[in-house]
Formats: structure tokens, C-alpha cells, sequence
């Protein structure tokens, strides 16, 4: 049986990513920090998957060095997904000190305990982002497109992008860069847009909020869906070479176009009035008798620089070990769309 060790478990990745490895009969370790507060909803499934065969689960921290040495050691996984990070970038503006520590460090140490180990034949996947090409004027990026970092979270991602790089060819370490694009699921944090979309709408249908507040409308991502991206993780470890890779769907959406969508697949077109901070959306709620404002710009959420374009072209992973994303734009938001009205009724039935 294989063993494969998962830093950031209990993440949106880590979850589907220990789902697809257990599937697969991996016995599979994760790394979890202690808190007070329980942060387990994303895996608590996974301990009694077939039995005693569920995710074994290790209590660490990224900035203990000490720690990833001695867990590392007890395991000895033939695989290894570096998933853990503080992968909000508009908080990273907030807690750049933290941010750095737990990426860039925290990859650093954890390189250093393989090596320490001489584990020679594990094989590692570094979970790189979209962001280091900040705003390239090349798109699509791909794996030559110039990076160009521009937040604490994209820059700490671009040395630990850098690091890997420079222990696979100093040491001959085993180490893949994964360079995903944003990719979403009902498991992505209420903070990021999408969740923040779309557990709104499912609010305002259960007339629990009047407003969706957005900062930029324009910015394009290129949005795809979890589940299909953590397979290209297990795929990409099991070609000869270790290489960097860029995984993403190749089509770019607005937020502006998100959200419309979002509405839309509830039957609540939204028209668009204003410009800049003033720009309001207006559409007509199932229980209302008139278009109200249904989203509203707030400057607040606007970030100190902003990445405007990201769209990724991901050609060498589909010629490599022939990745291609299963879901289309529509199909995510219909799935993340209609999971957090699912959980709103289910709420409010549960409140009486």
C-alpha cells in the first residue's frame, strides 16, 4: 500500500485530494493544526472510510520544523502534497509577516526535513498558484510566461516555487510545481468570491440578506472545479520527470459574469446601472414586487494592487499525462450554487 502525506488536510484540495487518493487504496496521512475551535467539517467523513482504512490524521504545524522531521520520519509516505498555505490574497495585504512565515518558510522547512531524511525516492507535489504572473501582459500564461508577483501571498508562493526548483536541481529531489489556476467548490472558504456569490444568493432567497457587496467587478480569473484539478496533482507525480505545470481551463470569466450567472440559474437576470464605486445591481427577488439593488460596490473589499487578468493555457499537461478539466464555467456554479441553497433551507428548516 502506498503512503501518501497531505500538509493543508483539512483545505478545499486536501479534502478532495484525500477523497481521490483513498480511492485509489493509498494510506493516506494528513498534517492538521491544533485550534480551539473544531476545523475538521471538510474531512470528518474521511476517518471511518472503509473501517480502520480512513485518513489518519497528525496534529503539526509548518512553522515547527522539529515536528515535520519527526512525523516525516514515523511515516516514511512515498508521496508527499504540499497544500498548506494562507491562500487568501487580499489577506495577505493584512498579515504579510504570517503569510511569509507559513509559505515560503514553511516550505523551506519542510524541504529541509526530506532532505534531512534522505527520503531520495519520495516524490513531491509543491501547490504553486496563478498569482506569480500578476499582471503579465502575456495571456494565456503558461510555464514560460514571466512571473510577476504582486501581493505577500504570490510573492511568498514564488519562493516557495523558486526553493523547490532550486532543491530538485541542487539535490535531485523529486518535486513537481503545480501552477493551478483559481479552482472552486461548495468546499471553497466563505471569504473567497465565489462562496461569498453565491452563499449570498441562497441567503437572499430565504430572505436572510438584502445585498451582495463586491469590490472589482472586472477582474477575470480562470475558474475551474476542484475535484477535476487535485486528479492533475496525482497525475502529474506519477510521470518520470519532475517539471513545473500549469493546470487551468483556458477560458477567463469576469466576476461581473459569475455573478450574473449565479443569478441567472435562479431566475433573477441582473441589470447593471452606474459606473465605478456608484455601479448597482438590480434585479427582482421571487418574494419582492419591484427590482431592488441587489449588488452594491464596497471600496473596502478592493485590494492595494489588483490582478486584472489570469487565464492559463495548460497545453503541456495535456500532452504530458493528458489532463483536461471535466466541468464547464455554467456546471460550477450550478454545483456551488445549488449545495449553499441546500444548506440555507436545510437551516432554515432546522430553526423552524
Amino acid at each position: 500500500m502506498r503512503r501518501a502525506f497531505i500538509t493543508g488536510v483539512n483545505g478545499q484540495d486536501g479534502s478532495y485530494l484525500a477523497e481521490y487518493l483513498l480511492r485509489k487504496g493509498y494510506e493516506v496521512h494528513g498534517l492538521i493544526r491544533r485550534t480551539s475551535s473544531f476545523n475538521r467539517g471538510r474531512i470528518e467523513h474521511l476517518h471511518t472510510y472503509e473501517g480502520d482504512k480512513g485518513l489518519i490524521l497528525h496534529y503539526g504545524d509548518l512553522i515547527d520544523a522539529s515536528n515535520l522531521f519527526h512525523l516525516l520520519r514515523k511515516i516514511d509516505p512515498h508521496e508527499i502534497y504540499h497544500l498548506a498555505a494562507q491562500s487568501h490574497v487580499g489577506i495577505s495585504f493584512e498579515t504579510p509577516l504570517s503569510t511569509t512565515n507559513i509559505i515560503a518558510l514553511g516550505t523551506l522547512r519542510l524541504l529541509e526535513a526530506i532532505r534531512s531524511l534522505d527520503l531520495s525516492e519520495t516524490k513531491i507535489y509543491n501547490a504553486s498558484t496563478s498569482e506569480l504572473y500578476g499582471n503579465t501582459t502575456q495571456c494565456p500564461q503558461n510555464e514560460d510566461t514571466p512571473f510577476m508577483a504582486t501581493s505577500p501571498y504570490a510573492i511568498a508562493k514564488l519562493y516557495g516555487h523558486k526553493i523547490c526548483e532550486n532543491y530538485r536541481d541542487a539535490y535531485e529531489m523529486k518535486i513537481w510545481n503545480g501552477i493551478f489556476f483559481n479552482h472552486e467548490s461548495p468546499r471553497r472558504g466563505e471569504n473567497f468570491v465565489t462562496r461569498k456569490i453565491t452563499i449570498s444568493i441562497a441567503k437572499m432567497l430565504q430572505k436572510k440578506q438584502d445585498k451582495l457587496y463586491m469590490g472589482n467587478l472586472d477582474v477575470i480569473r480562470d475558474w475551474g472545479y476542484a475535484p477535476d484539478y487535485v486528479e492533475a496533482m496525482w497525475q502529474m507525480l506519477q510521470t518520470d520527470k519532475p517539471d513545473n505545470y500549469v493546470i487551468a481551463t483556458g477560458v477567463g470569466h469576469s466576476v461581473r459574469q459569475f455573478i450574473e450567472c449565479a443569478f441567472e440559474y435562479v431566475d433573477i437576470p441582473i441589470s447593471w446601472k452606474g459606473k465605478g464605486i456608484n455601479e448597482k445591481g438590480y434585479g427582482l427577488l421571487r418574494h419582492s414586487k419591484q427590482k431592488k439593488i441587489l449588488v452594491e460596490i464596497n471600496p473596502r473589499y478592493n485590494r492595494p494592487i489588483e490582478v486584472n487578468r489570469l487565464i492559463g493555457d495548460s497545453t503541456k499537461a495535456r500532452k504530458t499525462f493528458g489532463w483536461r478539466p471535466k466541468t464547464t464555467f455554467k456546471e460550477l456554479v450550478k454545483i456551488m450554487l445549488e449545495e449553499d441553497i441546500k444548506r440555507e433551507e436545510t437551516t432554515c428548516k432546522f430553526l423552524g
